[in-house]
């Protein structure tokens, strides 16, 4: 076992039993009194510790076979109170959709000239939005933009027509997904500084969309393990019905 600080440690101790279920309620719950334990500690000097606003992720191990096509899971969700964040949102659009986009809040929109942009290596962006018409000539981005996720995608809902809408949904907090080659899926559900019931909101909306993603093909227990933590703290594992 590697090197634990005391804070962790004391968290540890919050935490109790790794693989106890909690209820959301009581996931959240403990999950802030963890990250409470280093408010708690003072400098040697007497001063108190100013905490960052940890990400609060939630993991969800699912009951899928990532080799099946049709087991595949990738979309986008907006969560009901946000991720506490706004999203740099770039559109590839032309003519009067680029002012749209503008307005809607994209820091980047254009054709031709925005493509050779991103191909020189600019990646200053968290989502990359694209009209269809545009995606002939988005489509050689694919090696640039591929290996960091930020690649427009009619699943990912960040190909189409209502690109002004699509930067305004992921600018508020709407983020893609893709699960992983262990069936693994991880998101973001907001900052710990959320009030708890809004936390909870977000967790239970993730837990939903996710239940009516359901592969049919899928066999055995579909949520194998669900965990919430944050930036700098163990996880919590959630109860939820298989």
């Amino acid at each position: 076992m590697g090197y634990q600080s005391v804070t962790y440690r004391k968290q540890l101790e919050i935490r109790g039993d790794s693989a106890a279920p909690l209820g959301v309620d009581d996931a959240v719950a403990k999950l802030k009194s963890m990250v409470g334990v280093k408010l708690d500690r003072k400098y040697k000097n007497g001063k108190p510790r100013k905490g960052a606003d940890q990400t609060v992720e939630i993991c969800l191990h699912l009951g899928i076979d990532p080799r099946q096509a049709d087991q595949m899971l990738r979309g986008a969700i907006s969560l009901p109170k946000g991720l506490g964040k706004s999203r740099r949102v770039i559109a590839f659009c032309d003519g009067a959709a680029i002012e749209a986009a503008k307005a809607a809040g994209a820091i980047e929109a254009g054709a031709d000239a925005l493509i050779e942009k991103v191909s020189g290596g600019w990646a200053d962006f968290d989502v990359a939005v694209a009209h269809p018409s545009l995606m002939g000539k988005v489509g050689k981005l694919g090696r640039v933009l591929g290996p960091q996720g930020k690649m427009p995608s009619p699943k990912a809902g960040t190909v189409t027509a209502e690109v002004a809408t699509a930067v305004k949904e992921f600018t508020a907090g709407r983020i893609e997904f893709r699960n992983d080659d262990g069936g693994n899926v991880h998101l973001p559900v907001g900052k710990i500084s959320f009030p708890q019931d809004d936390l909870k909101v977000n967790v239970e909306a993730v837990l939903e969309h996710f239940r009516k993603m359901k592969p049919a093909t899928a066999k055995g227990t579909y949520f194998k393990r669900v965990c919430l933590s944050g930036t700098r703290t163990p996880s919590v594992t959630i109860a939820v019905g298989g």
